[in-house]
């Protein structure tokens, strides 16, 4: 079966093709001109919350006029009627203050932007062809190709990789492709697929107030959601201000203003240290409640220095919150809530989708240990390390999917033990692609744009793959894996990995664009 993106980038894809080489120079010259109010929009906007994933390269074509932006969001629709992807509507809406047609207000965007944006060149009507449907990159051709770039030394001592048409999931090319490696935070795509899998693509998660029964006790219930916050402005979260209006309501319809505070954690289980310890920037505590994933700072990605109690400190600045609306409080305790509590409020977090997509955008260990607790939840598993683990294995074996090798020790790849095999990563982009999974798709849009979202932003620079490589990065000491999706010159929708590992460490940055040299060229190869 043929994904049904793929179906309209076919017919595009001539008149596209031809439009990109004549402007490819312009676009070059464009990038570095257009990325910096990108990245500003996409930390305004945070369309990972709001809408999929990210402001891609379309929305930087859209600013210059250019139709051949459709050969960034491949199999990323939707599409509205123009062309335009929905997701770049919030970049379009932070820019211009006029509107076009066919863009609406987008649910759950902040109201400080406006909701017209302007329109995108039609590109996916009126256009005739039939690109894609030849035959596909043979091995020896691709072997040809990747085998020299997969031979310099930059990449270290171990490399393993797979090249997968995702129009018939037949692999194209492999060396190692069944060997497991560390995947470093291409586990992430694991997680995604097991997560969307078990709990559901439209899941929420909920933190809730209860009060127990004859009492004034009351219970703030950590469901696990790690973007939860605690900011005035949540930009779409679930916002523990709001809780507190939503509990302070409901207590004073009961006529009390003076409440005993708790807090319950009770859904994690085990230890909430991540092996990798205490002592390092890149992932909170693994709590059932959080704000803001216990950053000390207003930073919402990335490293942060972060509080060693953040299911307290949550706690605590819900005390104050509630404080601040006549509701009296002591410093709250930790306990667990009865099963005869009574609800109070409750507020939910984006959907599963949203979550996913900003987990691989920004790799994003916080979401990424949620995401695996969730689905051990959702499995009926422990939710722990362990538990999170056997749920992600449970899910993928569902699915079909080739699990021999592969271990996972956690949900977000900072754990050396995990150990996934090319085969399998692009295995299972090949089942997000699936026509028969489209609660899986968020684990193709989440992925970074070569050279302009997320971990690839900085990446790319000056190589063909800017704009058109969407892939989930994994960098460990001495570990770099790339896995994600490019469109080939023929119009063939293609999977890739490749995982690389050594000791000694190789230098970063070269073994890095030791990477990317090998996804650009699988986009400019028709490798016939």
């Amino acid at each position: 079966m043929v994904v049904p993106e793929l179906k309209a980038w076919r017919a595009a894809r001539p008149h596209v093709v031809r439009v990109a080489r004549s402007v490819r120079p312009q676009l070059v010259r464009a990038v570095e001109a257009v990325k910096p109010p990108l990245v500003r929009a996409a930390g305004a906007v945070k369309p990972l919350v709001t809408q999929p994933s990210t402001v891609q390269f379309t929305a930087g074509a859209a600013t210059l006029g250019l139709v051949v932006a459709a050969t960034v969001v491949t199999a990323a629709g939707p599409w509205d009627s123009t062309g335009q992807r929905t997701a770049e509507r919030d970049w379009a809406a932070s820019q211009g203050r006029a509107g076009g047609a066919d863009h609406g207000h987008v649910s759950g965007t902040s109201g400080k932007a406006p909701a017209p944006a302007p329109s995108a060149a039609s590109v996916l009507t009126g256009l005739g062809g039939s690109v894609g449907a030849g035959p596909s990159p043979t091995e020896k051709a691709l072997a040809d190709v990747l085998g020299p770039l997969l031979d310099n030394a930059a990449l270290g001592t171990e490399r393993t990789a797979a090249v997968v048409d995702l129009a018939t999931g037949k692999r194209l090319y492999g060396k190692g492709a069944g060997d497991a490696l560390s995947p470093a935070s291409t586990t992430k795509i694991a997680t995604a697929v097991a997560a969307l899998t078990a709990a559901g693509a439209d899941h929420r998660i909920a933190t809730r107030t209860v009060l127990e029964p004859d009492s004034e006790k009351v219970v703030l219930v950590g469901g696990g959601d790690p973007t939860l916050t605690a900011r005035k402005d949540a930009e779409g979260n679930a916002s523990l201000r709001t809780l507190a209006d939503e509990t302070a309501r409901a207590l004073k319809d009961r006529k009390t203003d003076e409440v005993t505070l708790s807090y319950d954690t009770s859904l994690y289980e085990g230890p909430d240290v991540h092996p990798i310890g205490l002592d390092n920037t890149n992932v909170a505590r693994v709590t059932a409640l959080m704000a803001d994933e216990g950053r000390l700072d207003d930073t919402s990605s990335g490293t942060a220095k972060r509080t060693e109690q953040p299911a307290a400190d949550a706690a605590k600045k819900f005390a104050d919150l509630l404080k601040d609306r006549g509701i009296k409080t002591a410093d709250p305790v930790p306990a667990e809530a009865t099963d005869r509590a009574k609800a109070l409020a409750t507020v939910k977090s984006p959907p599963l989708s949203a979550l996913v997509e900003r987990m691989l955008t920004n790799s994003d260990n916080d979401i990424a240990e949620a995401l695996a607790r969730q689905t051990a939840v959702a499995a009926g598993e422990p939710a722990s390390f362990k538990g999170g683990g056997t749920a992600i294995r449970k899910q993928l074996k569902k699915l079909g999917l080739p699990l021999k090798g592969a271990e996972f020790a956690d949900g977000s790849g900072l754990d050396r033990a995990d150990k996934l095999t090319a085969d399998l990563l692009t295995a299972l982009l090949a089942k997000a692609a699936d026509p028969a999974h489209p609660e899986l798709r968020p684990a193709l849009t989440g992925l970074p744009v070569a050279g302009f979202t997320g971990t690839l932003s900085g990446r790319y620079a000056g190589q063909p793959g800017t704009g058109l490589v969407r892939a989930k990065t994994g960098t460990l000491t001495g570990v770099h894996t790339l896995a994600g999706t490019v469109v080939d010159t023929d119009g063939h929708l293609l999977a890739f990995a490749f995982l690389t590992a050594s000791d000694p460490p190789t230098e970063p940055t070269a073994t890095q664009k030791g990477l990317d040299a090998l996804a650009s060229t699988l986009a400019t190869c028709g490798c016939k």
